[in-house]
């Protein structure tokens, strides 16, 4: 059989999550909100299991599926924000791992010795991802349990932070100049 076809599933699946980031934006329904974060996590589980699974990982999928995340988990932060249900500062920690990664990802990229460096998943992000779509549901179903959620996906983003740096360290040591 021609896995070609295939390869695509994936990511397509992933960018699914740019429509329910978009649809977040315009139905205010929490309802409608909250099937749209759980239907995120769940195309989120989806596709990596698929990819894994079935052997059809690719360097697109892997490139579009942190990008469709992000993009999902900053459109209903930034809505969110703009209708008041969380501060500027709640704004600034839930999206503070996503900003120092793209700011790592440009560097990497511009820095000659750093290109050949591949970016892998960490549980680290993966974790920090997790609790971004429970303050997401929390802000719709329980509020009383953003603030302390917050501070959390705060702690962990700088965790995060630190173990990607790490991360950047040991495989430009590793990678001949």
């Amino acid at each position: 059989m021609d896995r070609r076809p295939l390869l695509f599933l994936p990511s397509l699946i992933s960018l699914t999550r740019l429509g329910m980031a978009a649809a977040f934006a315009m139905l205010p329904s929490p309802a409608t909100r909250i099937m749209l974060v759980l239907a995120a996590s769940l195309t989120d589980f989806l596709d990596g299991w698929l990819a894994r699974r079935a052997n059809l990982a690719t360097k697109w999928g892997a490139l579009i599926d942190p990008i469709a995340d992000r993009m999902f988990v900053f459109t209903a932060v930034c809505v969110f924000l703009f209708e008041g249900a969380i501060t500027t500062t709640q704004y600034f920690l839930l999206i503070s791992r996503d900003l120092m990664t793209a700011v790592g990802f440009l560097v990497a990229r511009v820095v000659p010795t750093l290109r050949p460096i591949t970016f892998r998943a960490r549980m680290s992000g993966k974790i920090v991802t997790t609790l971004q779509l429970a303050v997401l549901i929390a802000i719709l179903m329980r509020p009383e349990l953003v603030h302390p959620l917050v501070l959390l996906v705060g702690a962990t983003s700088a965790w995060a932070i630190v173990d990607y740096t790490l991360m950047l360290w040991r495989e430009r040591a590793r990678t001949p100049a």
